[in-house]
């Protein structure tokens, strides 16, 4: 019964990464395609001189721009858009993701 229970979490924990994660990508691209899109073609960001180098490198370079545009974006929408950028263009590794053990949850 107990393996069941942990089974299931760990299900439920899977299936609310992924959604979380599509919806994410939709965000992120929305945001870029109404505040950055205007100034950033996709060859900016494949060109050899390309300034992001690795996943920290490319969030940096969101946080930065949308700074420079004033856009007050919160962390979680600097996320979304470093993450629609690196699923579309970059495809950097992301650093791990924490998930709550279900043992954590008692």
């Amino acid at each position: 019964m107990r393996l069941s229970i942990i089974a299931g979490l760990a299900l439920v924990a899977a299936t609310s990464t992924a959604t979380g994660q599509t919806r994410d990508s939709a965000r992120g691209r929305l945001l870029y395609e109404t505040h950055c899109i205007q100034c950033h073609t996709e060859q900016m960001h494949w060109r050899a001189a390309a300034r992001a180098r690795d996943w920290g490198t490319l969030r940096m370079w969101v946080q930065r721009w949308q700074g420079e545009a004033q856009l007050q974006w919160t962390e979680a929408d600097i996320d979304a858009v470093a993450g629609h950028l690196n699923e579309t263009i970059y495809r950097f590794p992301r650093p791990a993701t924490v998930v709550a053990r279900p043992d954590a949850l008692r």
